[in-house]
């Protein structure tokens, strides 16, 4: 007898159970209505993991969960999933929690070399876009200890010298980069800025000391052109007041005396016409 035949007995049954849905709904499906939301509940579908995951409103997802970060695999097996879990952040753009899944694969302290060098890259990318630059630096020279050609470290560390405008580093990690991979197209975008952004540092430094020296010349020769004079009127007696005395040294001059309250000087031009006619004939001490 060929067993390949169909069984007249087979089709029965199945069309006896296709009836039955006819009228006996099944009760254990999604609605129609919400069928979006309870596909969300099944992690093989979720479009976004929840950031905290009950283990009652999410049974799946917590077992799951407790596989992964299963203590007792080897360090270097559970950072690699803390490192795989910030990716996903990452990827996601929620940097804020991917420095926290690399923090944690870093505190499982594996053996890795490597690997750490990459939790500390990535962690420093997520902290570069939430703006912490210094702790994204941090990171940077920390996988460089352990990596020292890692390319991603340089070009992360070169682009956190030119946000904390320390655009000399940024051209030299830019250099050091350029030496792995001549054609990097990030360091050459960073050091074209870093370098021109150096040369206005340089230029503006300069105008700025030209204009204190100038500044400070100008002060000079105000200090050389003003003469202080206060008078000792019981012997009819001028005293030069030194232009670097402050006023309490004055006061406590002995010949110095305070009238109605309020200390008088004699202020005028030294080479001016009054200045000179004023000083004729006075005994001026200097």
């Amino acid at each position: 007898m060929d067993s390949s035949a169909p069984n007249p007995a087979d089709d029965t049954s199945m069309d006896a159970f296709l009836d039955k849905f006819q009228s006996q709904p099944y009760r254990g499906g999604f609605r129609e209505d919400q069928w979006e939301e309870e596909f969300d509940k099944i992690p093989l579908f979720m479009k976004k993991a929840p950031s905290e995951i009950d283990p009652k409103e999410f049974p799946d997802l917590a077992c799951l969960q407790s596989i992964i970060f299963d203590d007792e695999r080897s360090p270097e097996e559970q950072a690699k999933t803390y490192k795989d879990e910030g990716n996903d952040y990452f990827k996601e753009k929620d940097y804020q929690k991917a420095v926290v899944s690399y923090s944690e694969g870093l505190k499982k302290k594996c053996v890795d070399p490597d690997l750490n060098a990459v939790l500390y890259t990535n962690r420093a990318a997520a902290q570069y876009y939430l703006g912490n630059f210094r702790s994204a630096l941090n990171d940077v020279l920390a996988a460089r200890k352990l990596k020292p050609g890692h390319l991603k470290a340089i070009v992360r560390g070169a682009m956190c010298h030119l946000e904390l405008k320390h655009f000399a580093e940024a051209v030299n990690w830019c250099d050091e980069g350029l030496q792995i991979d001549a054609k990097e197209k990030k360091l050459l975008e960073v050091r074209a800025k870093a370098d021109k952004l150096k040369r206005m540092e340089e230029r503006d430094l300069r105008k700025a000391k030209l204009k204190e020296k100038k500044e400070q010349s100008q002060n000079e020769a105000l200090l050389q052109a003003v003469k202080v004079y206060f008078e000792d009127e019981d012997r009819a007696e001028l005293y030069q007041v030194s232009p670097w005395s402050t006023l309490l040294q004055v006061l406590q001059h002995p010949r110095f005396s305070v009238k109605a309250l309020t200390p008088a000087f004699l202020v005028c031009v030294g080479s001016s016409p009054f200045c000179k006619n004023y000083l004729q004939g006075k005994r001026v001490h200097r």
